[in-house]
């Protein structure tokens, strides 16, 4: 018998790549250190980026990365049912996300399956673990990450001086520049803060731990058999959904410049994440046979796919190779091209999903990963050769 697929983690999925496209749509506009430096907005993009800023950013990525932790322990399972190991499956996996990670970093900055890719031998540590180790190990690094993030959060004159023109050039070969210009860039230019080889290979270290406690819980919450029996469950997501308010709050304090900002930011945006799980778990009795709920789940089943198509169809249309909108758009107008961009992936994973069981990004990691070819593929191929 095989692993049953949790309707409720592709849901979820779903919906946390609704909340990364609005995120990364501030990065799409005004570049990755330009969202932090975003000036003379009018008051309804003021309050339209306090409130992405508050409830969205860094809030979605972290359940896309605790969903990846859950399906990776799933992976595992699954393999293991077929006795057989699963050592090379997940390094060939590790290997894949690498690989369209680098291609994804081709056309935007913005990249997180290189990280992911990165990440899979670290994990394969705590694939025989209890799930209670493996949750006292995701508490242990949340709280050292997050510690790690005190100091003061002011930049000298010097450096902020370096972060405007890197801001200027950005902006002018984004707008302005083709294709090949915009990579070159991307790949050439230093960013500010990042200028000596050892900081900046500090700061991707620091990175991959800050990641690790969400990959943590979610294998945990894998192995716990986690969302299978939603209603006996139902007191712990009552437990923590109570880390919305706290998150909020967290956040809120975070946009306060002063040496916790960062704590509270960071900190806050993780307790959000999993308290955004826990309230729709809580709530997903009640809208699981909805049609938002189906909705999320037809884009969360295709999620590689619309995840890079998001960078796809974002690019083309704030880059200069496309229709130049970069920086023109506003961040509140940017919501609704979010909304209007992720209206038409529903649509598209609706009628793909009638006539295809993966998306093709998913069924090309998953050739790779098991080394197998798909059974339709098999079968037409054999009815070829009877014709012929």
């Amino acid at each position: 018998m095989g692993i049953k697929r949790v309707s409720f983690i592709d849901c979820m999925r779903g919906f946390s790549l609704l909340g990364i496209l609005l995120a990364n749509l501030l990065i799409f506009q005004f570049g990755i250190i330009g969202k932090d430096e975003v000036r003379g907005l009018s008051q309804l993009d003021q309050g339209a980026l306090y409130f992405l800023k508050v409830f969205v950013v860094d809030s979605f990525m972290p359940i896309f990365t605790l969903l990846f932790g859950f399906s990776l322990m799933k992976l595992v399972e699954s393999v293991h049912r077929k006795g057989r190991k699963s050592r090379w499956v997940i390094l060939r996996r590790s290997i894949g996300l690498i690989a369209l990670g680098w291609l994804h970093s081709v056309i935007w900055e913005g990249d997180i399956l290189v990280i992911y890719g990165v990440t899979i031998p670290l994990l394969i540590l705590f694939i025989n673990r209890k799930a209670k180790t493996t949750f006292i190990w995701a508490g242990i690094l949340f709280v050292t990450s997050t510690v790690l993030l005190y100091g003061p959060s002011e930049v000298s004159m010097k450096q902020q001086q370096r972060i405007d023109t890197y801001i200027e050039k950005e902006s002018h070969t984004y707008v302005n520049g083709t294709f090949a210009e915009t990579y070159d860039f991307r790949k050439h230019a230093e960013m500010p803060g990042m200028e000596d080889p050892l900081v900046y290979m500090a700061k991707v270290i620091f990175g991959l731990v800050l990641h690790l406690p969400l990959f943590l819980v979610g294998m945990g919450l894998a192995k716990i058999r986690a969302f299978e029996h939603m209603e006996q469950e139902k007191k712990w997501y009552m437990l923590g959904a109570l880390l919305v308010p706290i998150g909020l709050l967290c956040k809120s304090l975070g946009l306060m410049e002063n040496s916790f900002s960062p704590m509270f930011s960071m900190g806050g945006a993780m307790l959000l994440s999993l308290g955004y799980v826990c309230l729709a778990a809580l709530l997903y009795k009640f809208w699981h046979t909805s049609i938002i709920s189906q909705v999320f789940e037809y884009v969360g089943k295709l999620s590689l796919t619309n995840y890079l198509m998001q960078s796809i169809i974002c690019t083309t249309i704030f880059y200069g190779y496309g229709l130049g909108l970069y920086g023109k758009l506003g961040v509140f107008n940017g919501i609704l091209l979010g909304l209007i961009v992720y209206s038409l992936q529903c649509v598209a994973s609706f009628f793909y999903l009638k006539k295809n069981k993966r998306g093709p990004f998913e069924q090309n990691l998953h050739m790779w990963t098991h080394w197998s070819y798909p059974n339709h593929l098999k079968q037409k191929k054999q009815a070829q050769k009877v014709v012929c």
